[in-house]
Parts: C-alpha cells; sequence; structure tokens
C-alpha cells in the first residue's frame, strides 16, 4: 500500500513542505501551516506546472513587436498611473486600507467606460447589489452598458460571463471569491491562487480588462500569496487617511508603463474624482512659521512641492524622542548625529519630531536639505521664507549634492512664485531665482 503524501501550506506566503513548521522559514508567520488534502495538492501541482509548455527558443532578432493599445477610463490620473490608459487583456490588482476608496474608484471607472457603450461587469462578493446601487445613484453611474453581479462562486461569475460580451470586469474583492471544485475557504492561498489563476486565463484569452480589489494585511501589504502579485500585469496601492480628503494611488508593478508614476485623488460628495490644481495642496503659503522648509520632489515625471515640518522640543525623559511621519525614521537619526558633529548643535537633549504634510511618503534623497532647514529653524525658533526652497542630497560626511531633475524641480517652483532656491548646484537652464550654492551642510549656519 502506497504511503499517503503530506503536504502542509503557509497561509501568508503559500510555501509548501513534507512537515508542518511553527515558523514559516519565507515570510516568518507564526502558526501558519494548513495540511493539505489530495485534491488541495493536486491544484497546487497544476498551478506550479501550469505555464511549463513545450516552446522553441527564438532569437530577439526574429521576434516582432507586438503593439499596446489602450482605452481611456475618462480619468486623468488613473490613466496616468496606468501609463496612458487601460490595456485590454490586463489584469490589474488594487489594494488599500479599508474605506480609502477602492470600490468607489472602481464603481465611477466603471461608469465611465459603460458610458461609451462598452459591457461592464461589476462583481461583488462583499456587498448586495442594491447597496451597490445606492452608491451608484450617489456618483451618478448608472449606464445601461453596467451590469451587476452579486456573487462568490467562480464558477457563476464564468457562467456570466459566457452569457454576454463583456469587455471590463471588476472583482471586489478577491478574497471573497472562491471555487466550488477546491474544498478551502474563501480568501484562502489555495483559493487565491487558483481564481487569479483563472482570471488571468480569461483576461489573456478574451481580451478582457480585469480589475482585481485585495485586502491588505495589518502590516499594510496585500493579503493573500506573494504569487498573487507576481501575476498580475498591474499593481496600484491607495495610500491616504480614509479622514483626509486627498488619496494618492500609486503604481508598484505595470507591465505596460512606468511603475514610479502617481495619481492624486480628491474625496468629494460624489465620489473620488480626479484632483485638479494640487501644486499647492501640499504647502501653506499664508503665515511663515519656524520649524517649516520647502521642497520640490518627484513622483514619477509629476513635480510636486512639500512642505517639511519640524518640532524640536528640549526633552525631560532621559531618552528622547525621534518620531517621522512619511520620512525615513532611520534617516532621520542619521541627520540629527550629522548636525551634532558638523554643526555642533546638542540635539541629544531634545526631542525631534518631522511631518511631511499632504500623507505624501518621501522616498527620494531630495528633500534632505529641507529636513535639515526645517529641523535649525525649530531649534533657533527662527521662520523660514515661503519663497525659499531647499533642495539636496545630504551625505553622511556632510556634503550636500546635487540631485536628478534639477531644471522640472526649478520650473514647477516658479510657477509657484518662488523666488530663491538653495541647491548644491547651478541649474543648467537660466532661472530668475535667486540661487544660493550650498555644497556642505556647515554653509547653512551662514545662510541663516
Amino acid at each position: 500500500m502506497a504511503k499517503k503524501k503530506v503536504l502542509f501550506e503557509c497561509q501568508h506566503c503559500g510555501l509548501t513542505t513534507p512537515k508542518w513548521m511553527g515558523k514559516c522559514t519565507n515570510c516568518g508567520a507564526w502558526d501558519s501551516f494548513v495540511e493539505l488534502n489530495e485534491h488541495q495538492q493536486e491544484v497546487v501541482k497544476q498551478t506550479k506546472s501550469s505555464s511549463s509548455t513545450s516552446s522553441k527558443a527564438q532569437s530577439i532578432t526574429d521576434i516582432q513587436e507586438s503593439e499596446v493599445f489602450r482605452f481611456s477610463s475618462l480619468d486623468i490620473e488613473l490613466d496616468g498611473v496606468l501609463g496612458g490608459g487601460i490595456v485590454p487583456g490586463s489584469l490589474t490588482l488594487i489594494g488599500g486600507s479599508p474605506g480609502v476608496g477602492k470600490s468607489t474608484l472602481l464603481l465611477k471607472v466603471a461608469s465611465n467606460i459603460a458610458s461609451t457603450t462598452k459591457n461592464v461587469l461589476y462583481v461583488t462578493g462583499e456587498e448586495s447589489a442594491g447597496q451597490i446601487k445606492l452608491r451608484a445613484n450617489r456618483l451618478n453611474a448608472n449606464h445601461d452598458s453596467l451590469y451587476l453581479l452579486s456573487e462568490i462562486r467562480l464558477e457563476q461569475i464564468l457562467v456570466e460571463l459566457e452569457h454576454r460580451e463583456y469587455e471590463f470586469l471588476i472583482i471586489d474583492s478577491i478574497q471573497t471569491i472562491y471555487s466550488e471544485n477546491i474544498t478551502s475557504a474563501p480568501g484562502s492561498v489555495t483559493q487565491v491562487r487558483q481564481i487569479t489563476f483563472e482570471l488571468m486565463r480569461i483576461a489573456k484569452e478574451r481580451n478582457i480588462a480585469i480589475f482585481i480589489i485585495g485586502h491588505i494585511t495589518k502590516e499594510g501589504s496585500i493579503a493573500g500569496p506573494r504569487v498573487l502579485e507576481h501575476m498580475v500585469d498591474t499593481v496600484l496601492y491607495f495610500e491616504g487617511d480614509s479622514s483626509q480628503e486627498l488619496r494618492i494611488l500609486r503604481g508598484f508593478k505595470n507591465r505596460f508603463g512606468a511603475t514610479s508614476e502617481i495619481g492624486v485623488f480628491e474625496m468629494r460628495a460624489e465620489g473620488l474624482v480626479s484632483a485638479t490644481n494640487i501644486s499647492s495642496r501640499f504647502f501653506n503659503r499664508n503665515s511663515e512659521q519656524s520649524g517649516s522648509a520647502l521642497t520640490v520632489i518627484m513622483e514619477g515625471s509629476r513635480p510636486i512641492i512639500l512642505e517639511v515640518q519640524a518640532l524640536v522640543s528640549e526633552s525631560h525623559t532621559p531618552n528622547s524622542k525621534r518620531q517621522a511621519t512619511g520620512f525615513d525614521n532611520n534617516r532621520l537619526n542619521m541627520f540629527l548625529v550629522l548636525l551634532e558633529r558638523k554643526l555642533e548643535i546638542p540635539l541629544s537633549g531634545y526631542d525631534v519630531f518631522i511631518n511631511i504634510t499632504g500623507g505624501i511618503k518621501i522616498t527620494e534623497t531630495a528633500a534632505d536639505l529641507a529636513v535639515l532647514a526645517a529641523i535649525l529653524s525649530s531649534f533657533r525658533d527662527r521662520a523660514i521664507s515661503k519663497e525659499t526652497i531647499f533642495i539636496g542630497e545630504v551625505s553622511l560626511v556632510g556634503d550636500v549634492r546635487e540631485v536628478y531633475a534639477l531644471d522640472v524641480r526649478l520650473k514647477e517652483a516658479k510657477m509657484q512664485n518662488i523666488s530663491k532656491v538653495l541647491l548644491a548646484k547651478k541649474p543648467l537652464e537660466k532661472t530668475t531665482m535667486k540661487t544660493f550654492i550650498v555644497d556642505e551642510v556647515t554653509k547653512l549656519l551662514e545662510w541663516y
């Protein structure tokens, strides 16, 4: 008699192992392994071997370049994040915290596409059709070509796709859909992996653009196996607090365009709409206060002027606090040590807090000089003019180095009537703004 083969699977990352483990060696999750039955093991094997089809290698010079066609979602910001529009046959995953506006945005996009006489299917597994109808009335998203389906069974969704020719499909959400051929619960690794594979097959075979909504974990990552993000063509993620009116949609993966683009949306009574004139949304020029400095960052090809706020206060505890919102906390600690070493400012006995306005998280180094300027401004209780911006990367040795796309940043600053700029190197193009060259951190004191 053949020995029964046992297989365990991690419910967080999808790692399979022949024995149970208390901690996953791949993702580090505790007590996440579940034993798979024979049918589930067969599904895992089929999924892993589904892409291994016999093929013959070709010289890259003999392969013809395939053209990518797009159609507009009639939303400027979403089209920008996607690289110019929606690609037929693409599979897009969109994630974000609860209440940030994922369903609202996709229902509005579905309405826009349906208004162009394209058939759109909105599948909801979390809400009833009546609830979606209430939201559609608020968003003015009622069109004859927009169809709602309240269903969580994959087989019934496939039947509906056979019933009518659809060009756009929305799944809300992937964690609620399950296949009757798999015995595990909806949202499990096996279910999510198999359903995503079926949706990918449908998108490619029928040339249907599919958007799927994914839940996120408490750590902020998209729930489900990591293979979910690998299988889809595009991964978008909503940033921002649900209590704020501005929301940012950032692209983390895009097989049809750049991944560094962002879209800025504004939550209104009529739903999420593309934010217009966002240049002045992230900084306040009404009053000059200490601890505030302006800088220009690049989000993809878009320059954005941000306000960096700092608060330096004498600490009354043995361990001083250092906290940053929207900025790397480790980099902040590095700057504080640098200021103590180069400028001999005793910040070890002070609490230091940094905040980036607008809910944007700075991932580039062009704002380093502005962070230092805001800290010095708060420490000396001396306001910085709102007509001045700081652009430059600060190194560990105290050098201030130039950043890329400097002319684009200065052009945006000039449009916002900025008259002075502190940077590491003069721009290539002539500018009417007064430029102050700061190649070392010690020269900040000379400017003050």
